[in-house]
């Protein structure tokens, strides 16, 4: 598939139209236009100068983008003579009425300009329509149009035209303005890179960049693919991947994300993923394909539009018959009132009461680092009232730390720990292995290590034999009752045991926690703020640590001691009682991310959390959650509003024509302003206010369990 870049595409409606022409082509089944982004994806088989044909009947055309690789996506010229038109054909209309208003030199060859200036692409449309007996924006005026000239409305009839002329080009750059804002998202892509080879420095696309490849990243160039800093040191801006505006220190061997810009210093990078494949290649590309999936509401709303214009029609119809039919009315008013309504008749606003809110409710999560991976995904975030989260890794760091520690040998038990546990990868041996680096000992080595499946290590140190590991590995030995009473309060707080024992007694015991994230607290207390009803624990570990953390981050129930398919179980059970979405890490919380109305991974542009949910927290933390929902219910809300507006305003203009108070220029402006109305507030969401939820007033309830 060839995909073109579109210009002069303002209407959704004459988009459909063009990309049902282009299907009928021969290989042009799978043609299709996506009005939102303004591209054009195309078999490379088809004709395209048939295709131009077709884009040129409705003043749009393509540009293949292969073949100017320095385009700027600037498609301005269209506004630009729409403009103009509409500029001249506004002052030979304020020329026609001061003629009319002197009586000597005719005025209707002026009007007559000023329509064809303003309003002659419509007429080209309306009449080919016509020809065909299909019903759309361009038919309605058309007709309206003609029918205003028929019986002489001449400055009424040019009024709409140029009030409809510039309805269309307002519409046109609104879309626009939303399109510009993607589209700058999406201008984040490095273009080249500085690949070394053999010592020599040598400028490339970053499609030509394999894996293995090294690179150089000077101050201020933007690292070209995810790789891993081979040599250097600087600070990082991430912000393109994660949304987050402080640098992230880089040094040797650690990862660094394509489109990435390096601050200072110069790095060695080796190339990791290919950028096709790299973190920011897939988030714009899903960003750019989640502008083009429909949302119940704009399905409902396309669906609407079929029959609405039929509908405005047969009204239409009705207004000129009955009044002259039945109730002598005059046939001249009758039909005037008419036409007044085909033009109200016109769903522009309607049509777009839902795109541009979407467009910029998802480029304005895609800015804070948030993937929403389609438009029906945003409408159902802002739907959610349970919020379940998995334990570790999203509400806790998912990093043991040793918490506490008691001492009953103070010679042995530090140099035992430590000879025990130093070559061991396990997440607990690192634990312990940071704390005990803070005391400075003699050091010990450790023969014969064995593990003891479910219970710890057995290892021999000058000669004599010790346990370290939980309770069951340390059952040969007598505990003190000081010491179990330690070990007990100990559990009681949630602590996960690791206990160093010889063959006769205990040496010490460290109390293990996951690390509460700094933000967890203050999230759970926003998205309660922001009317999240229910906020859920879900986890595997034992009661005492699950109480431990909800009572600390102030969730209102939590479950623990959950295997993977009881977490799925679990979350089944709460999309029965509400919408739910089901926050994890990506990974091994797939199944119950995939079981929940809507899935939300944290995964810092990892391939396994971009793949796997709904919607993708690329910095690794919660914080900016409460902001995504905020905007999703702003969306939702605004499309709630953009609708009444559309149809409310239409409607008080119909209600107009009972006491035959309904203009043609009233009739434009009202589809006009809804027009300008909904655009403008739909555009209003790409600014960004920098007001975090506050929290509610409401006392916070102590976790629920079970």
């Amino acid at each position: 598939m060839e995909e073109y870049r579109l210009k002069g595409l303002s209407c959704p409606n004459c988009a459909a139209g063009m990309e049902q022409q282009i299907q009928k082509l021969e290989y042009g089944e799978s043609a299709r236009i996506q009005y939102n982004l303004g591209k054009l994806k195309l078999d490379e088989r088809v004709n395209l100068d048939q295709v131009e044909k077709i884009l040129a009947s409705d003043h749009a055309s393509l540009i293949k983008e292969e073949d100017e690789p320095g385009h700027s996506h600037e498609h301005n010229h269209g506004h630009s003579k729409m403009k103009i038109y509409l500029g001249i054909s506004t002052g030979v209309f304020i020329l026609a009425l001061l003629l009319d208003g002197m009586g000597s030199i005719p005025a209707v060859p002026f009007y007559l300009a000023a329509i064809i200036l303003s309003g002659y692409q419509t007429f080209i449309k309306g009449l080919r329509n016509l020809t065909k007996l299909t019903f759309n924006i361009e038919t309605l005026m058309t007709i309206a149009l003609i029918g205003a000239v028929s019986i002489g409305e001449w400055k009424e009839g040019t009024l709409v035209a140029i009030l409809f002329g510039l309805n269309e080009y307002l519409e046109g750059l609104g879309m626009e303005k939303a399109r510009k804002s993607m589209e700058s998202l999406l201008k984040i892509a490095p273009k080249e890179a500085l690949l070394l080879q053999d010592g020599i420095e040598k400028t490339v696309s970053i499609h030509e960049l394999k894996v293995d490849d090294l690179v150089l990243v000077k101050s201020g160039a933007k690292i070209p693919s995810d790789g891993e800093v081979e040599a250097g040191y600087s600070s990082v801006n991430e912000s393109a991947i994660t949304g987050e505006a402080m640098p992230v220190e880089k040094r040797t061997g650690e990862a660094v994300f394509g489109g990435s810009i390096n601050n200072e210093g110069i790095l060695r990078v080796r190339i990791t993923k290919a950028y096709e494949d790299s973190s920011l290649s897939k988030i714009l590309h899903l960003v750019e394909e989640a502008q083009e999936t429909k949302t119940p509401t704009e399905l409902f709303i396309n669906r609407f539009s079929r029959y609405y214009t039929p509908i405005i029609m047969l009204i239409s119809a009705l207004v000129m018959l009955v009044p002259p039919l039945f109730f002598n009315g005059a046939w001249g008013e009758s039909f005037y009132q008419g036409l007044a309504v085909l033009i109200v008749g016109c769903p522009c606003a309607l049509i777009l009461s839902s795109p541009i809110a979407n467009i910029s409710g998802i480029t304005r999560n895609a800015r804070n680092g948030i993937l929403v991976k389609g438009s029906v995904y945003l409408e159902q975030l802002g739907k959610i009232d349970t919020l379940a989260f998995d334990k570790t890794g999203t509400l806790t760091k998912g990093t043991p730390y040793v918490e506490r520690y008691e001492m009953f040998d103070r010679e042995r038990f530090l140099p035992i720990s430590a000879a025990v546990e130093k070559h061991s990868s396990h997440p607990l041996a690192k634990a312990i292995m940071d704390k005990v680096n803070d005391f400075s000992f003699t050091e010990k080595e450790a023969s014969h290590v064995e593990t003891v499946s479910g219970e710890g290590v057995i290892a021999e140190i000058d000669g004599e034999k010790y346990w370290v590991g939980n309770e069951k590995s340390v059952d040969h030995v007598t505990m003190t009752s000081t010491i179990q009473s330690t070990i007990e309060a100990m559990k009681q707080d949630g602590l996960t045991l690791v206990i160093v024992a010889d063959v006769t007694s205990i040496l010490g015991v460290f109390g293990i926690s996951d690390e509460v994230r700094e933000e967890s607290t203050s999230v759970i207390r926003n998205l309660h703020a922001l009317g999240i009803k229910n906020t859920v624990m879900l986890t595997g570990d034992h009661e005492q640590t699950a109480e431990k953390v909800a009572s600390r981050v102030g969730v209102r129930s939590y479950y623990a001691g959950l295997l993977p398919e009881e977490k799925v179980e679990r979350v089944k059970q709460l999309t029965r009682e509400g919408k739910v979405a089901m926050i994890g890490d990506g990974i091994n919380d797939a199944p119950a991310l995939a079981s929940a109305d809507l899935g939300i991974a944290m995964g810092k542009g990892t391939d396994s959390a971009i793949e796997t949910a709904d919607i993708v927290l690329m910095q690794d933390h919660l914080g900016k959650l409460p902001e995504a929902i905020t905007i999703a219910k702003r969306v939702n809300r605004t499309i709630r509003l953009n609708i009444a507006l559309a149809l409310g305003l239409k409607l008080i203009a119909l209600l107009l024509t009972i006491p035959g108070l309904l203009t043609l220029w009233i009739a434009i402006l009202s589809d006009m302003g809804a027009t300008i109305l909904v655009t403008l507030i739909s555009l209003t969401i790409l600014w960004d206010k920098k007001k975090d939820p506050k929290p509610s007033v409401q006392s916070q309830t102590e976790p629920q369990h079970s």
